[in-house]
C-alpha cells in the first residue's frame, strides 16, 4: 500500500476523526467527542495516529503512553478498507511511537461483541488476559 500515509492528528482534523468513527469504529465512549479529543491532544499531541489513502481518512488509531503504560484505543478502519493492510500499519506505527518513548508491553482495549476487532488484535501479536476485568467509574453525568 504504497500511498497509505500515516500521521498524528492536529485540531484541524477533529471534525473528520469524530464523524469517522461513527461510520467505522465499534461503540462510543463517554470521551468522544469534540472535547475529549481536544484534551487527548493537548495533553499528547502525538496520541491520536491517523491513516491516509490518497488525502482519504481511512484509519485512526489512539497510541496514549501515560510514561508507564501503552495503551491502545479506537482502532478503527474504513468498513470498505479493511483488510487491506491500514490496521496493520497503524499498529506497527503506534509500536514504534512506544519503543521511543521507552515502552515496554501494549495493552488494547477491544469489545468482547466484536469478533473481527478480536482477530485482528490476535493476528497482529496480541492476546486477551482472561484474568483482568475493566472497572469503570463515570466521573461526569454524560454516560457510562
Amino acid at each position: 500500500m504504497t500511498d497509505l500515509r500515516i500521521r498524528a492528528a492536529t485540531s484541524g482534523d477533529l471534525g473528520a476523526v469524530l464523524a469517522f468513527w461513527k461510520a467505522a469504529a465499534e461503540g462510543t465512549s463517554i470521551s468522544d467527542d469534540r472535547g475529549g479529543v481536544d484534551r487527548l491532544l493537548a495533553t499528547d499531541p502525538e496520541a491520536l495516529l491517523l491513516a491516509e489513502l490518497d488525502g482519504e481518512l481511512v484509519g485512526t488509531v489512539i497510541a496514549g503512553f501515560d510514561g508507564w503504560r501503552c495503551h491502545l484505543y479506537r482502532l478503527a478502519v474504513h468498513p470498505e478498507r479493511r483488510r487491506r493492510g491500514i490496521g496493520s500499519a497503524l499498529l506497527t506505527a503506534a509500536d514504534e511511537r512506544f519503543l521511543r518513548l521507552g515502552g515496554r508491553r501494549a495493552d488494547a482495549m477491544v469489545l468482547v461483541r466484536n469478533e473481527s476487532a478480536q482477530h485482528a488484535w490476535r493476528a497482529a501479536g496480541y492476546q486477551p488476559q482472561e484474568q483482568w476485568r475493566r472497572w469503570v467509574k463515570p466521573l461526569t453525568d454524560d454516560g457510562p
